[in-house]
């Protein structure tokens, strides 16, 4: 399970080198062993996924506010599914089904990007937490409270940001 997530920035094509640091900074945060360990997410090839959306789609909306539009962001998630593309291909789904996959991966961060977005604007992403994130299933209030904290914090952190840091693979 290690090597799915490991390695990803030597198999992928750059569609943007001016925010491959920030793809490279958004993976490394969501591959944190805290999530897991102390925060209940699922170490599996799914938890990791759903983590690493949570994270992408935090920076997404934040990029939002970019004043030069959606350039940015249309790299960024380009980036992710170049990556999911590649991680799938290592994993052994065959070429017919490389295009569902995706698909349904891309449909699943859009979905995580407008759940995260009104749990912020709600002020608790708890309950797209539990929908997104844990599938689900209750981790306890502990791993719960823990990775909405962490995540509501990265998301404060993120609306200070200046965005050109944030291009720059600065992710606070």
């Amino acid at each position: 399970m290690k090597r799915f997530w490991h390695g990803w920035h030597a198999r992928h094509t750059a569609n943007s080198p001016a925010i491959d640091g920030l793809y490279t900074a958004i993976v490394a945060r969501g591959r944190e062993p805290h999530w897991y360990l102390a925060g209940g997410v699922a170490d599996t090839m799914d938890g990791r996924l759903d983590m690493i959306m949570a994270v992408l789609s935090l920076v997404l909306i934040r990029l939002e506010d970019d004043p030069r539009g959606a350039a940015p962001s249309v790299a960024l998630t380009e980036m992710f599914i170049t990556d999911m593309d590649a991680q799938l291909r290592q994993s052994g789904v065959g070429d017919v089904g490389i295009g569902k996959s995706v698909g349904h991966m891309v449909s699943m961060l859009g979905g995580r990007i407008g759940a995260y977005r009104n749990g912020l604007a709600a002020g608790d992403l708890r309950v797209a937490l539990m929908r997104n994130l844990y599938r689900g299933v209750n981790p306890g209030e502990a791993a719960a409270g823990q990775v909405t904290a962490r995540l509501g914090a990265l998301a404060h952190a993120l609306a200070e940001q200046e965005i050109a840091a944030l291009l720059d693979g600065a992710l606070p």
